[in-house]
């Protein structure tokens, strides 16, 4: 699919399908289509092949191709099942336009064009699309790691607050959800080291070519926002650890109290079976065996000693 947008008074203006594409300043290319590739490689600009852009190269990351600048990103997203993914993103920047391709479907390219003239330093030319669609990313990146947060949030009060020991199916749902954060943190992290190595190299790129002039200050902004988002994540990581031991440790605890109950029982009931063991012995010469009341009192001897030693257990509050 391609969508090619046209600035219009300082905002996006969606070009419709089949539209002359010359004069579009900004080309999305989603899963594109050869024909599709054709038509903007007729404009001068080369697309790259999927394996191009997952090739984990720097040099084949991020390069001049002429008046090009072509920088690929890793950003979380959608793939075509709906499933949570990570995938790379190329960010083709000339003079006369930004042409994105992707393969799968990361939020912001959807919430971006109908906000470009509010983001950043807005869309009036390719360099300043390209800084505000960077802009609209990290918020896109922000907002999954407050999400992670408060998931976490919820999974720590469940294991600290709630008393979920011996629950071990919520024990379990806990463990999913912190693995699924787990790699949704991760993906972020990715997508940050990713971006900040495209800005680093789009601002010499600046200095080379002199262009973009007064932008300097907004890359460093979108370098520092990013720096903050990183710390962010180190510090979700820290607490998706302590999570995990958390969780793991109240399974060991509801683990250790089940054990804990079939053992006492094993020990209350290892008297009364000494008595019985005893009794049940095929000796010529036992005068309880022909007494009247011998079967009452092995009775009342092993309950006796069944109740003795439970009492002996809550006495020394093993209980």
């Amino acid at each position: 699919m391609m969508f090619a947008y046209r600035e219009t008074a300082g905002r996006l203006e969606r070009l419709a399908p089949g539209a002359d594409i010359s004069g579009a300043v900004w080309i999305d290319l989603y899963r594109p289509q050869p024909e599709q590739a054709a038509a903007v490689a007729a404009l001068g600009v080369e697309v790259p092949t999927l394996a191009e852009m997952e090739e984990i190269e720097l040099s084949n990351r991020l390069y001049h191709e002429g008046e090009a600048d072509y920088m690929t990103v890793v950003l979380p997203g959608l793939s075509t099942t709906k499933d949570a993914m990570a995938g790379p993103v190329t960010f083709i920047l000339t003079p006369a336009r930004l042409v994105t391709v992707r393969h799968h479907a990361p939020r912001p390219f959807e919430s971006y064009p109908e906000r470009a003239g509010r983001v950043g330093v807005g869309c009036t030319d390719p360099d300043r699309l390209f800084l505000s669609l960077v802009e609209e990313i990290i918020g896109r990146l922000a907002d999954l790691l407050e999400a992670s947060g408060n998931t976490l949030d919820g999974v720590a009060r469940q294991v600290y607050f709630e008393g979920e020991t011996g629950d071990a199916a919520a024990l379990k749902t806990a463990l999913q959800q912190i693995g699924r954060e787990t790699e949704q943190i991760g993906r972020v992290r990715l997508a940050l080291l990713t971006l900040e190595r495209a800005l680093g190299f789009y601002g010499q790129a600046q200095v080379a070519r002199a262009r973009g002039d007064g932008l300097k200050s907004a890359v460093k902004a979108l370098i520092r926002d990013i720096a903050a988002l990183e710390v962010h994540a180190d510090f979700l990581s820290s607490r998706v650890a302590m999570a995990t031991d958390a969780t793991l440790g109240m399974i060991n605890l509801g683990q250790s109290q089940t054990i804990k109950i079939f053992s006492v029982l094993a020990v209350v009931f290892l008297p009364p079976t000494v008595i019985a063991s005893a009794y049940g012995m095929n000796f010529e010469t036992m005068p309880e065996l022909s007494w009247t009341w011998g079967y009452p009192m092995a009775l009342g001897l092993m309950l006796a000693s069944a109740v003795g030693t439970y009492a002996y257990f809550k006495w020394k509050k093993w209980l």
